[in-house]
């Protein structure tokens, strides 16, 4: 049994990833357990430490959730798991427990990355000491953003993914219209998600006339689909140039000259279609600020369980 361990967790929508946080500062015993099949996260917590014989009690522990945390109560947004970080601290005997939002893990994990865990998609060099932006889309979307002080990088935690989505053309304002008589509001995660993509897909479909398939978000964005149904390729190639417009949106926002990295589970997938994508177009189509977005790397992160190195960051800041 391995006792007094120190445990990372990043619990999405669809999958929760657990680890060990070794003394030797890498994650280890790393497990992939999809969150509906367990009742709670606790349970899903127990299930991980018996399968790799971990027992209690634990010395620390650091989750990222895909949710906010504003207090003692969490629900994830996109799944019902519920927690309170008291009751899970006492009844798993977890000697400290940190609890962070998933993208906060996320951009606490940019100043980690080796250079062969990020893929440039264009533009210049990244200018030091200055903000870096981190979105990405998953089950739902993410958004956050590191800010350098004396102290080191301070991350950001908010919510951006539930910001209003604009249109960038003629052809986005019709499919946000229609996407705005279903759901009332349209958030950049209605669309820049794994359920999202879904939604562009279905939406270009009815456009069209033509009747959706039931298409997975991993299906719609396959090359080898893309290439013999056309409605899925447009979709994927709609939300590569939304992703687009969102990212330089938050870089205006943030000044993030520091680059702007693309994180989550759909993205780092792509491979080297994304390069080709109208992403970076729509990035640098900010009008008057095309020059000042040209000069800004954009990155995609492609480190395995880039939330673990966060979590850990979290961990050591505070031993």
């Amino acid at each position: 049994m391995i006792t007094g361990a120190r445990l990372l967790s990043d619990v999405g929508g669809t999958n929760a990833r657990f680890a060990v946080y070794g003394d030797d500062g890498h994650a280890k015993n790393v497990r992939v357990i999809p969150v509906d099949d367990y009742a709670t996260l606790r349970e899903a917590i127990e299930a991980y430490l018996t399968a790799e014989g971990i027992d209690k009690p634990l010395r620390a522990a650091a989750l990222a959730v895909a949710s906010p945390v504003t207090g003692d109560a969490v629900k994830l947004t996109n799944h019902p798991w519920s927690f309170s970080i008291a009751e899970l601290q006492r009844d798993l005997q977890i000697g400290r427990l940190d609890v962070i939002n998933d993208f906060t893990a996320n951009a606490l994990a940019v100043p980690h990355l080796r250079p062969e865990e990020r893929l440039a998609i264009g533009g210049g060099e990244a200018v030091p000491d200055t903000p870096i932006a981190v979105l990405g889309p998953g089950t739902g979307l993410g958004v956050s953003g590191l800010i350098p002080t004396k102290g080191g990088w301070t991350a950001l935690t908010g919510e951006g993914g539930h910001a209003t989505m604009a249109a960038g053309d003629d052809q986005e304002s019709d499919v946000l219209a229609r996407l705005r008589r279903r759901y009332g509001h349209v958030s950049a995660e209605r669309v820049l998600s794994g359920p999202g993509l879904v939604n562009l897909y279905q939406t270009l479909a009815e456009m069209a006339g033509v009747a959706a398939e039931s298409y997975t978000p991993a299906q719609i964005s396959d090359n080898a689909i893309g290439e013999e149904e056309p409605l899925c390729r447009a979709a994927l190639e709609m939300f590569c140039a939304m992703l687009g417009e969102i990212a330089g949106n938050l870089a205006l926002t943030l000044g993030a000259r520091g680059g702007v990295y693309i994180a989550g589970g759909i993205v780092p997938r792509l491979g080297t279609s994304f390069a080709g994508s109208r992403f970076r177009e729509r990035f640098e189509s900010k009008g008057r600020f095309r020059g000042y977005l040209a000069v800004i790397p954009t990155f995609v992160i492609t480190a395995k369980e880039p939330a673990f190195l966060g979590l850990a960051d979290v961990l050591d800041r505070q031993p």
